[in-house]
């Protein structure tokens, strides 16, 4: 599990392609890799990928064809810059959200203006997605947890202050960037509560009218 505040930018050193999965290797001697332990968790634009060997100053990780697939990892390439996030300890401030690292799908930069320091940004995201989505509610773009102001159809729209667009490649973004999106768990659980709720209410009832007379009710 992870928070959504990043602790460091990296870089991508290297992408090995392995029959379409891919071996990547991260520079990232500002996060602190001394405690990182072989088969640690770091979020990667926030995706969780296992640490596979490391350094004091870099680490690898692999990356699997369904992640190739459904995040936007396999569009990296040396020189890229990333978002990165050590999985969280009992001990660590739950500043942001609970953020699983594994993302539900990829949006796209629909617009970018600046407010007074500030850029608000709204993000085009698949219609599947959308209605996990709700204004003030949290999200996770690119492993960064943020909340959202205003949502409307596929769309919503996020304030990014001064100290994010510094702290994380939220700064780098332009119109049509793509992104990794991972919506609000509560929002994922609470749909599969009420989807249960719904198949217990509509299943049909064993008690019969021949089975009430069997038992004595009625005439």
């Amino acid at each position: 599990m992870f928070t959504g505040l990043i602790e460091a930018v990296g870089q991508v050193v290297s992408v090995e392609n392995r029959r379409g999965e891919m071996r990547m290797t991260f520079a990232a001697a500002s996060l602190g890799l001394n405690d990182t332990q072989l088969g640690d968790s770091i979020a990667i634009n926030g995706v969780c990928l296992t640490v596979v060997s490391k350094t004091d100053r870099a680490f690898c990780a692999d990356v699997s064809a369904e992640t190739v697939a459904c995040t936007t990892l396999g569009a990296l390439q040396a020189g890229s810059r990333v978002n990165l996030e050590k999985a969280l300890l009992p001990t660590t401030r739950l500043g942001g959200h609970m953020v699983s690292g594994h993302v539900d799908g990829v949006a796209e930069v629909a617009s970018i203006r600046p407010q007074n320091e500030s850029l608000m940004i709204a993000f085009e995201v698949p219609s599947p997605l959308a209605k996990y989505i709700a204004p003030k509610g949290s999200i996770c773009v690119d492993g960064v947890s943020l909340t959202t102001n205003v949502v409307s159809d596929n769309r919503f729209e996020v304030n990014i202050i001064p100290h994010t667009q510094q702290q994380t490649i939220i700064g780098d973004y332009q119109q049509g960037h793509r992104v990794n999106i991972e919506v609000d768990v509560v929002a994922r659980y609470l749909e599969r509560l009420l989807q249960g709720a719904r198949h217990d209410q509509t299943e049909p009832s064993n008690i019969t009218r021949e089975f009430l007379l069997s038992q004595g009710f009625g005439d």
